[in-house]
């Protein structure tokens, strides 16, 4: 607790705001203990990014060698053409005429993510996935590869054996079996980072702290907090999604305050009731706030069935006619019989979903019956389609 309480009165001298007896007491209780009846609170740090504190993607071209017959054939031209060029880099010439049939060699793309502040010497995680015709990377070994950034600049290196989860197999006969994805690849800890990636985290005079869903409440009830253990006017909300905080300049004290806000909690703004829809896969995801106005659903299928087949027309022995095939067309229209569900005005989901349940509808039902809930002005949700 003296810890902090020192922490605290250092942090207020640096932002040029004064220390009272008040204050100081106002933080000790803080710390004290906190009813047994306080509502659940979520940390901040769960609730927003930090501007200045981001992570990075890197890319690059490379080659996988090792693949015992199962890298790119002679169709993908750049990978015979790249190992000329780096063969050229060792001092060994090629004719430009030659075409190397190398089914040893796969071009592939490589992918790494830099954290946020991370130094020279660090390792990254990286992804190797082919970018020609290759069976399968697996036991191959990535050569040297260098990493870029979106500024073309060389951040990191990459090299490596691959560790691959997915196997194929062919037979003769031309049956193919294949599990997972064996021309995707991952090499743990196989960059090194040699180029801090720059940022302007500690240029400013503020912290901005960006809110992950922008929230009026959420951004009032985090600035409240933050005002309440720094003192007034520290933590302003600009918006619905951005809280600017003023830090000070020294980086250590900087570090102190931003682990003091790490140790926030607040209670988060009231969350929108909306309807997701996923149409490729028929997953319906209804928000615990989702709720409808008195409304009357009924739902059946309609079933229209056309079959089409031929018939031989022949005339009998004494009739004068041709034979002929003809068309003969059935028609059959089914109509299931559907229940009238009322619902009543502010209906929450667990009365929904076993309303929609005894009409024993599908997911595509259940799409469509909220979607007309919705055009009829009866239910107070978004409905998003991804």
């Amino acid at each position: 607790m003296k810890q902090i309480l020192i922490q605290y009165i250092n942090c207020l001298k640096l932002l040029g705001l004064k220390v009272t007896l008040a204050s100081t007491f106002v933080v000790m209780l803080f710390g004290a203990a906190l009813p047994a009846h306080a509502e659940v609170k979520i940390p901040v740090m769960d609730l927003v990014d930090i501007q200045g504190i981001r992570q990075n993607q890197l890319v690059g071209y490379g080659l996988v060698v090792g693949l015992d017959g199962q890298g790119d054939r002679n169709q993908v031209k750049f990978t015979a053409q790249s190992i000329t060029n780096m063969l050229r880099q060792f001092g060994v010439q090629i004719d430009d005429n030659t075409n190397p049939k190398l089914r040893n060699v796969a071009s592939v793309s490589v992918t790494a993510t830099v954290q946020p502040m991370a130094g020279v010497g660090q390792a990254l995680n990286v992804v190797v996935s082919s970018i020609g015709d290759a069976k399968s990377l697996r036991g191959g070994t990535l050569l040297l590869t260098p990493l870029r950034g979106i500024d073309g600049e060389v951040y990191a290196v990459a090299q490596g054996n691959l560790v691959v989860g997915g196997v194929s197999a062919k037979g003769k006969s031309g049956s193919k079996l294949v599990v997972n994805t064996p021309t995707s690849g991952r090499i743990p800890g196989g960059a090194i980072l040699e180029r801090e990636v720059p940022n302007d985290f500690a240029d400013s005079d503020h912290v901005v702290l960006n809110l992950r869903k922008a929230s009026f409440t959420t951004a009032k009830n985090i600035s409240r907090e933050i005002n309440n253990i720094f003192g007034p006017k520290v933590a302003v909300a600009e918006n619905n999604a951005r809280v600017k905080v003023k830090a000070p300049k020294d980086s250590q004290q900087r570090v102190v305050m931003m682990s003091m806000l790490e140790d926030i909690s607040v209670n988060q703004g009231r969350k929108p009731a909306r309807v997701v829809f996923n149409s490729r896969t028929g997953t319906v995801v209804i928000g615990q706030s989702v709720k409808v106005s008195e409304a009357a659903v009924s739902h059946g299928n309609l079933t229209v069935t056309v079959a089409e087949s031929k018939q031989v027309s022949q005339p009998n022995a004494f009739a004068q006619g041709e034979t002929q095939v003809v068309d003969n067309s059935q028609i059959n229209i089914d109509e299931e019989r559907g229940q009238m569900v009322i619902w009543p005005p502010g209906t929450e989901l667990n009365t929904i979903v076993n309303a929609v349940n005894s009409l024993g509808a599908t997911p595509t039902d259940l799409m469509s019956i909220l979607q007309a809930l919705h055009e009829a002005g009866a239910l107070n949700a978004e409905l998003v389609v991804i």
